[in-house]
């Protein structure tokens, strides 16, 4: 990420603190096509931000779980808006992190600020998300590869705060 990025974010992006507690701060663009009528980020665009965000986290070449890019599946998602987010709080942060860690199911944890909200003040948007591994050639839940489960281990606590 650039200087400019982490500036503009009001800190810092990737990942954070040490392992057993680590989480992820990834920085997404608001596009003003990203709004609703009322002028908030509309649910479904949020939900997708909040899907990109993951990508760097996990997804990227390299990275021990680049491999649940060819086969993951979300079983459930949950979203709470305890604020508004608007096109002026781009770039939006999201900082997520692991709550459970299991033989094929990880809950992550996710929380959106604008650019301008300190990770000290409570985020406009929660969102937990249990994703399974998934083996798509058996069309069914796979075990986590010792590396996979290794990572995601890192990023596994209950508060981020």
């Amino acid at each position: 990420m650039t200087e400019q990025l982490i500036f503009e974010t009001g800190g810092v992006l990737g990942a954070s603190g040490e392992p057993g507690a680590r989480v992820f701060t990834a920085a997404m663009p608001v596009r003003w096509s990203d709004q609703d009528l009322y002028h908030h980020v509309n649910h479904a665009r949020m939900i997708t931000l909040i899907e990109e965000a993951r990508i760097p986290w996990l997804f990227e070449e390299g990275l021990p779980t680049a491999t649940l890019a060819a086969g993951a599946v979300m079983t459930d998602l949950e979203v709470k808006y305890r604020g508004q987010v608007k096109h002026a709080d781009g770039p939006i942060r999201v900082r997520m992190w692991c709550e459970k860690v299991g033989g094929a199911l990880f809950v992550a944890r996710h929380e959106v600020r604008g650019r301008h909200t300190p990770d000290t003040e409570p985020p406009a948007v929660e969102c937990t998300a249990r994703i399974a591994a998934f083996d798509l050639q058996t069309q069914r839940p796979r075990r986590f590869t010792p590396a996979e489960r290794d990572y995601l281990l890192e990023f596994r606590h209950r508060d981020a705060s």
